[in-house]
């Protein structure tokens, strides 16, 4: 027996290349060799373990996560107290237009305190090492099945076929691996860790291996979970015996592997809940906890499908694909397999029983963005809403669910920076946060003033509401958290001198800056991504407060208080002002356009109801595309699809998907920050783009924002022909179409909840039959070919 060489194995993949055509129908990630790297890895998740497979063949590695695995600690000091009074001198310098001076003022006195900030930090790695009988490696391949969401890897050597298995249950709350063979007593290995973080590690002769630590970094300040974990062993056949932390089995017929990690984030309880966890995972035949994962996976992954064609390339492995369309090729099999990729990686980060929210790289870290300054935490001036745009179109609201958690959690600490910053009642939060309840402004102004962050987080629990109707989530949890962002806002807006516009500020446009009186600027009075968030949460209390009978003296207020909002500006340029003065950009080419909320993900700008300002949210578009050394990067890129599927520019917003894929997406179609971008030296994984870019492919497919559904608004030439099967809209439904040669052959829509819908009718028009419940209905489209029908819980509305 020995081991492979790496010659023998690079000959054997290049020989053995594509030699295994993939299943049919089910997407796959699949690779003809061993990943070598983090970004070649393949992610499995359970919305709390996360794991990255390698699938090497003479030593496997396993790069753990836990969700939870975080330094830092609580900080009661994290606001600097400033309140009403000194407030309000501050806003009399910039309503005197000494924005200088009020700048000073606000970047010595409006920043927090990053006294124990922490980060998200990997675990270490699970590394099996085998022994293979001799003979040359032939058939390899690696493959992630998002259906199932089951990792495997098969190769022959020696005359024997071996195969691997990999799945992080939900339901088991544990990361599972199966080893198996062709011929009995064929499979001997070695199993240790090698860990990021310090731990005492132990084996014995049952199979177990135990580790415990406490977090301990370097960096972003003191404290840090305690934790503990077990690798359980279960082999048939063989022998299996110990050392002081490793284990080794030789010649058994299979080997079954049992992984879980807890934490004290969840109290005292984690040492038992990890030995629980993990016993009673072993108890299980090995595929009745197969089948229990899968089941539970497909039932949300199964809820949607897409097909947009076939490029031809569908047999070749995934790394090959993704170079080929770098290269210039088109494959829209791709472009699907990237949509349905979003939905699998939120189902595997997010789940409805998560205990934190997806970070800025989901719940799998690459031990490079904990190291940057800004940390792998949670941004709230775009990256973290991003990690949850799909999860309403995408048919998956229940993996919103850690979100408004985390949200309920920060709005009490939310509610203390509120009163010391800012003198108000409600609660408010700023641009970053962490999992021990940091809601004050960051350490600098010119990317931390951003109170309005909150709001901006808070408007996913409407959009939640908007898509599911559901009035039992509406007073239970959304209108509370809604009413206190709101009452903060009232509470710190104040009327200007001049207009009795009510404004914002002094805060930024993040993390964006202009000129004025010599200097570079970041703070003013209402930049105009504040208005369009107050104006969102005033909006969604109003309909609440509606929807549910209550508050409303309080729906009074925010009606006056919407009544005083400034308006949306479009500047000298034609592009839409970023400032409530149109001040002159310091950084043209800045990645962040906070002031496009509007467009998206909110819905105040429409080119249809407002097309002036559609016409100056492309103009900015424009100009940030076309600014020298635009600072592309993947969540700006991913941003720009979404723009360009809501101003209905097809052939623009699959450009823009396309950008993403060729410059920012990786073989495992992670999309990267590219080194250079934030001071990163390297590139980095954020999960944001993989998101948001799938949530902008459902809008080029259907948009059902501006008060009525309509199929295929922005469908590029390249999608001419395919179908879609469930993606949701607005009202409480789920949407299938089916389109040939750009023209919609059948339109179905299955209300969820009763309501009424609107639904443009496609061309052409006059041909149309709507049928409910294969009833036809006689309807008469208003002139913009909008019909509008009642529909129960259950029906099916079908346009022909």
């Amino acid at each position: 027996m020995k081991h492979l060489s790496f010659f023998a194995l690079s000959a054997a993949f290049a020989l053995g290349a594509c030699s295994t055509e993939p299943r049919q129908h089910d997407p796959l990630l699949w690779y003809s060799q061993p990943a070598t790297e983090w970004l070649e890895a393949s992610p499995v998740g359970n919305g709390r373990l996360g794991a990255m497979l390698y699938g090497g063949v003479d030593t496997d590695r396993i790069a753990l996560n836990e969700a939870t695995l975080w330094s830092g600690q609580f900080d009661s000091h994290q606001e600097k107290p400033f309140g009403r009074e000194k407030l309000a001198a501050l806003r009399k310098l910039f309503f005197d237009g000494k924005l200088a001076e009020g700048n000073d003022v606000a970047a010595e006195h409006l920043r927090g305190n990053y006294n124990s900030f922490g980060t998200h930090l990997p675990l270490g790695e699970l590394k099996l090492s085998f022994t293979h009988p001799s003979g040359e490696l032939s058939g390899y391949r690696r493959e992630l099945n998002l259906s199932s969401a089951v990792g495997e890897v098969a190769y022959s050597v020696g005359g024997v076929r071996y195969r691997r298995e990999y799945f992080a249950s939900n339901p088991a709350g544990v990361i599972a691996i199966r080893l198996s063979a062709s011929k009995p007593n064929a499979i001997t290995l070695d199993v240790a860790l090698d860990l990021l973080r310090s731990a005492a590690i132990t084996a014995d002769d049952d199979g177990q291996i135990a580790f415990s630590g406490k977090v301990a970094f370097h960096m972003h300040g003191p404290g840090g979970v305690d934790f503990a974990g077990k690798v359980a062993v279960a082999a048939d056949g063989g022998s299996l015996t110990a050392t002081d932390s490793a284990l080794s089995i030789k010649d058994a017929s299979s080997v079954t592997i049992i992984v879980d990690v807890r934490t004290s984030y969840v109290g005292e309880a984690y040492r038992a809940l990890c030995d629980a966890a993990v016993e009673e995972a072993l108890a299980k035949e090995y595929e009745a906890l197969k089948a229990e994962h899968v089941k539970d996976h497909s039932s949300l992954f199964g809820r949607t499908e897409l097909h947009l064609g076939s490029s031809g390339a569908e047999r070749l492995p995934t790394d090959v694909r993704i170079r080929q369309v770098k290269e210039g090729k088109t494959d829209v099999g791709l472009d699907a397999l990237f949509f349905q990729y979003g939905r699998y990686l939120l189902i595997a980060s997010s789940r409805a029983n998560s205990l934190l929210p997806a970070n800025l790289q989901g719940i799998w870290n690459d031990n490079r963005a904990c190291h940057m300054g800004w940390t792998c935490d949670y941004h709230l001036d775009i990256n973290t809403q991003q990690n949850y745009w799909l999860a309403n179109a995408g048919n998956l609201p229940e993996c919103h669910q850690p979100l408004f958690a985390y949200i309920k959690d920060l709005s009490v600490h939310g509610a203390r920076t509120a009163r010391q910053v800012y003198g108000c009642r409600g609660w408010a939060a700023h641009t970053v946060a962490n999992v021990w309840g940091y809601s004050a402004p960051s350490q600098s102004i010119s990317w931390g003033l951003f109170p309005a962050a909150g709001s901006w987080l808070a408007s996913h629990l409407w959009r939640q509401y908007c898509y599911t109707q559901d009035k039992d989530f509406l007073v239970g949890e959304a209108y509370p958290l809604l009413k206190g962002n709101a009452t903060f806002l009232l509470d710190y807006m104040a009327e200007h001198p001049d207009s009795g516009y009510l404004m914002t500020g002094p805060s930024i446009s993040p993390e964006n800056s202009f000129r004025h009186s010599g200097r570079t600027l970041s703070a003013s009075m209402s930049p105009t991504g504040d208005r369009q968030l107050a104006f969102e949460i005033f909006t969604a209390c109003i309909k609440a407060s509606e929807a549910l009978g209550v508050d409303a003296d309080f729906a009074d207020s925010l009606r006056a208080a919407i009544s005083k909002l400034p308006p949306m500006k479009v500047g000298r340029s034609g592009a839409l002002q970023e400032w409530f003065e149109d001040y002159e950009e310091a950084q043209p080419n800045h990645r962040h356009t906070t002031h496009l909320l509007g467009l998206y993900p909110l819905s105040q700008i429409s080119a249809e109801r407002t097309s002036d300002l559609a016409q100056a949210a492309a103009k900015t578009i424009e100009n940030r595309l076309n600014a020298e050394g635009w600072e592309d990067t993947e969540w700006s890129r991913a941003n720009m699809l979404c723009y360009y599927a809501r101003l209905k520019n097809p052939q623009k917003a699959y450009e823009n998907l396309n950008r993403l894929l060729v410059e920012f997406s990786r073989d495992n179609l992670f999309a990267v920050a590219p080194g250079g971008v934030a001071g990163a030296e390297w590139d980095i994984f954020e999960f944001d783009a993989n998101e948001a870019a799938p949530a902008g492919i459902a809008e080029m497919l259907v948009q059902s924002f501006d008060g009525y559904i309509e199929f295929l608004p922005a469908l590029p030439e390249q999608w001419s022909t395919g179908y879609f099967k469930g993606l949701c809209v607005e009202g409480g439904a789920e949407a299938d179409l089916q389109w040939k040669q750009g023209a919609v052959q059948k339109a179905t829509i299955r209300a969820t909840v009763g309501n009424e819908f609107a639904v443009k009718l496609p061309a052409p028009r006059q041909q149309r039959k709507v049928l409910i419940n294969k009833q036809r209905l006689e309807v008469a489209p208003d002139e913009s070919g909008v019909v509008t029908v009642s529909l129960n819980a259950g029906d099916v509305l079908e346009i022909q």
